[in-house]
C-alpha cells in the first residue's frame, strides 16, 4: 500500500472538510495511526469493525495490519475516497453506507475486533449499547475506541475518582478497560478543542445471577442523583434498598464510593428478590 496517494491529497481531491454536525475530526498521522491498529494485537487474517471511517486513515493502518475490514460510513462524501481504498487492496475491504446505530453486528460483523476513531456525537451511544449487550459474551472480540480524553478517563476510572460513574461501573462489571494511549488535539484536521485518548476493552466473564438490565436501572438510579445518599438515590427503585440491606452495604453511602464489585453484589440480591 506504499503507493497509495497521501491521505492529505485524498482529502483534497474530494472536498472532504470534516463535518460538525457528524462529530467528524480526521486523524492523518501515519505513525500514530499505525499504533492504533496493533493495539488489539496481530490482526492479520482477522476481521475489524470500523464506524465513520472518514477518508479512510485509519482504514488503511488496518488493512496494512492485514486485517479484513467492514466499515460503515453515514457520510456519503466518503464513500468514493473509501471506494478507491478498496481497489487497492481488493476483497479485504467492505464499505457500508448507512448509520452505525441502525446495524445489526452480531450478524454483520461476528467475532470482529472494533478499531475506530468513533465520531463524538454518537460514540458514547454504541459503546453502552456494546457494553450492554444482552447475550454475552458479546459479538465483538475487543473494543479499540478513540474518545474525547473526558469520556475515556470516564470509561476507566477507579471507585472514589471524580471520573467513576455509571460508564466505568458498564464498561468494567463483566469486561476489562485500559488507557491504551493519549492523543494529542494537534493530530487531528481540523483540531478539535480537547485532547483526545484510545480505550481497549476485553469482554470477561460475566459474573452469574445478575441479569444486565438491573446493572442498568441501578447505576442509572445510584448515579443519576451522585451527590446524594444511596437510600434517597434509590428510593425509587423497587427492591434497592432491601437488597443494600441485604450486601451490608451502608445506605448512607454515595454511588461514587461503591466498589463495582458492590453494584454487582447489590444487583445480584435485586435479581434474587424477583
Amino acid at each position: 500500500m506504499s503507493d497509495l496517494p497521501p491521505l492529505r491529497d485524498i482529502i483534497q481531491r474530494y472536498g472532504l472538510n470534516a463535518s460538525k454536525a457528524l462529530g467528524q475530526n480526521f486523524l492523518l498521522d501515519a505513525q500514530l495511526l499505525d499504533k492504533i491498529a496493533r493495539v488489539p494485537g496481530d490482526l492479520a487474517g482477522a476481521m475489524a469493525y470500523e464506524v465513520g471511517p472518514g477518508p479512510g486513515g485509519l482504514t488503511r493502518a488496518l488493512l496494512k495490519a492485514g486485517a479484513q475490514v467492514v466499515a460503515v460510513e453515514r457520510d456519503r462524501r466518503c464513500i468514493p475516497a473509501l471506494a478507491e481504498l478498496a481497489e487497492w487492496k481488493p476483497g479485504a475491504l467492505q464499505v457500508i453506507e448507512g448509520d452505525a446505530l441502525e446495524q445489526d453486528e452480531a450478524v454483520l460483523v461476528p467475532g470482529a475486533h472494533v478499531v475506530s476513531n468513533l465520531p463524538y456525537n454518537v460514540g458514547t451511544a454504541l459503546l453502552v449499547r456494546w457494553l450492554t449487550a444482552p447475550v454475552w459474551q458479546p459479538w465483538w472480540a475487543s473494543l479499540t475506541v478513540m474518545f474525547q480524553k473526558e469520556v475515556a478517563e470516564r470509561i476507566v476510572a477507579a471507585p472514589g475518582s471524580g471520573a467513576y460513574g455509571r460508564l466505568a461501573v458498564l464498561a468494567q462489571w463483566r469486561s476489562s478497560a485500559k488507557l491504551a494511549l493519549p492523543v494529542h488535539r494537534s493530530a487531528f484536521t481540523p483540531p478539535p478543542k480537547v485532547m483526545s485518548a484510545v480505550v481497549h476493552i476485553l469482554p470477561q466473564d460475566a459474573p452469574a445471577g445478575v441479569r444486565v438490565v438491573t446493572i442498568e436501572k441501578l447505576t442509572a438510579a445510584a448515579f443519576g442523583q451522585r451527590r446524594k445518599m444511596l437510600r434517597q438515590s434509590l428510593k425509587g427503585l423497587p427492591g434497592a434498598l432491601a437488597a443494600l440491606d441485604v450486601c451490608g452495604i451502608d445506605a448512607t453511602r454515595r454511588a461514587e464510593t461503591l466498589e463495582i464489585a458492590e453494584f454487582v453484589a447489590v444487583a445480584r440480591a435485586m435479581d434474587a428478590a424477583g
